[in-house]
C-alpha cells in the first residue's frame, strides 16, 4: 500500500484528488495522512468528502476515514464501472473538482458514462465550469477522450446550487499531447457574468479590462444570468489560439471594488501574453495527469508552480513515468518520460 504525505509541497486537496484518480486507474491502494495540512482548515471538507465518496462509488472501493475534518484516509479500489452517476456537493463546494477526480478512471472504463454534478460551478478555489468546457475538454478530445459538458445552472459561492452534466467516452488508447506553441490568436474576449448583481458592476469591470488590455467594445460582453442563480459575479477572459484556448477568471465579492477584480484578471492575462508558454499554470496542472497516463507528452507553461510540483510528485508515486522540466526564455518546458 502506498503511503502519501498530504502535507507535501503546497499541502492542498490536489494531493488527495490525484491519489484517488490514480488509485482507481492503477488499482493501487493508498493511505494518505496529514490531509490538507497546508490549509487554514486542515482535513476533509465537504467537496473532498464528496470526491472520495464518488471515487469509491465508481470503483467499488473500500474506504476508511471518510468524515468531515478527517486528516487520514485509506482507499482500496476495486473494479471501475462505467454508468450513470450523480454526485452532489453541499453548498458551494466545487463540483468541478469532483469531476476532475473521477474523470481519469471513467475515460479508461469499458463503456461510456454520464455524470450529473451539483454544487459549486464557479468559485474562487477551483476551475470554473467555463475553463473546463473551453480550455480543458478540447485538449482531452485531442488525446482521444470524449468529454462533452452541459451547464444547466450556475452555482456561485457561497450559495452553490449549480448543476451540470458530463458525457464521457473512453479512449481506446491515449494519444500523447505535445503542446509547445499556441499558434496565432484567433479570438480574445472578456465576459462579466452577473446573477442578482447590478449591471453597473459588470460595466465597471469591463471598463477596467478595456483600459488595461486595449480591447474594443465587441470584445467586452455582459452576460446576465437569471437572478435566482445568484448572487454571483465572475469576470472571465478567453484567449483562443490555433492550438490552445486559455481562460482566466476573477470573482466579484462584497466590499471588493470592481476595478480590483478587473486588475486581478488583467494581471493574469498580461502574464500570459508576455510569456510564450502555450498554457498557463492552472491548465498545466490539469494536463499533468492525462499526459502521465498517456506515458509521454510535452507542454510549455508560462510559470511552474509549487502546486504543479506537488502534483508531479504524487503522479510519479503511482506511475512508471518521470517529469522533466527546464527553464527556457519566456517559458518552462515540461515533458513526461518513461
Amino acid at each position: 500500500m502506498l503511503e502519501i504525505d498530504g502535507s507535501y509541497g503546497e499541502g492542498g486537496g490536489q494531493i488527495l484528488r490525484t491519489s484517488l484518480s490514480l488509485a482507481m486507474c492503477t488499482g493501487t491502494p493508498f493511505r494518505i495522512t496529514r490531509i490538507r495540512a497546508g490549509r487554514n482548515k486542515p482535513g476533509l471538507l465537504r467537496q473532498h468528502l464528496t470526491a472520495a465518496a464518488a471515487a469509491a462509488e465508481v470503483s467499488s472501493a473500500t474506504v476508511h476515514g471518510l468524515s468531515i475534518g478527517s486528516q487520514e484516509l485509506t482507499f482500496i479500489p476495486g473494479k471501475v464501472k462505467a454508468g450513470q452517476y450523480q454526485f452532489t456537493v453541499g453548498g458551494a463546494g466545487s463540483a468541478t473538482l469532483v469531476l476532475q477526480t473521477v474523470l481519469p478512471a471513467l475515460w479508461q472504463a469499458d463503456a461510456p458514462s454520464e455524470i450529473r454534478l451539483q454544487g459549486g460551478t464557479h468559485n474562487p478555489w477551483a476551475p470554473p465550469y467555463h475553463f473546463l468546457e473551453r480550455a480543458f475538454a478540447p485538449l482531452l478530445q485531442r488525446m482521444g477522450i470524449g468529454l462533452v459538458l452541459k451547464l444547466d445552472r450556475h452555482g456561485f459561492h457561497p450559495a452553490g446550487g449549480g448543476d451540470f452534466r458530463a458525457e464521457i467516452t473512453p479512449a481506446s488508447a491515449l494519444v500523447p499531447l505535445h503542446l509547445c506553441v499556441r499558434g496565432p490568436r484567433v479570438d480574445a474576449y472578456a465576459e462579466s457574468l452577473i446573477a442578482g448583481v447590478p449591471a453597473t458592476v459588470a460595466k465597471r469591470e469591463l471598463a477596467g479590462v478595456e483600459k488595461a488590455l486595449n480591447w474594443t467594445e465587441p470584445q467586452l460582453r455582459i452576460r446576465q444570468i437569471h437572478h435566482d442563480e445568484g448572487p454571483g459575479n465572475i469576470l472571465m477572459a478567453t484567449l483562443q489560439h490555433e492550438h490552445v484556448t486559455e481562460v482566466f477568471s476573477a470573482f466579484g465579492e462584497k466590499a471588493v471594488a470592481s476595478e480590483r477584480v478587473a486588475n486581478k484578471l488583467t494581471d493574469e492575462v498580461r502574464a500570459y501574453l508576455v510569456s510564450d508558454g502555450a498554457v498557463g499554470p492552472h491548465l498545466a496542472d490539469q494536463l499533468l495527469l492525462p499526459m502521465a497516463l498517456a506515458g509521454a507528452g510535452s507542454i510549455t507553461v508560462t510559470r511552474l508552480t509549487e502546486h504543479a510540483r506537488s502534483n508531479m510528485q504524487v503522479i510519479e508515486k503511482f506511475l512508471p513515468v518521470e517529469f522533466e522540466f527546464s527553464e527556457r526564455e519566456g517559458h518552462t518546458l515540461i515533458a513526461v518520460v518513461r
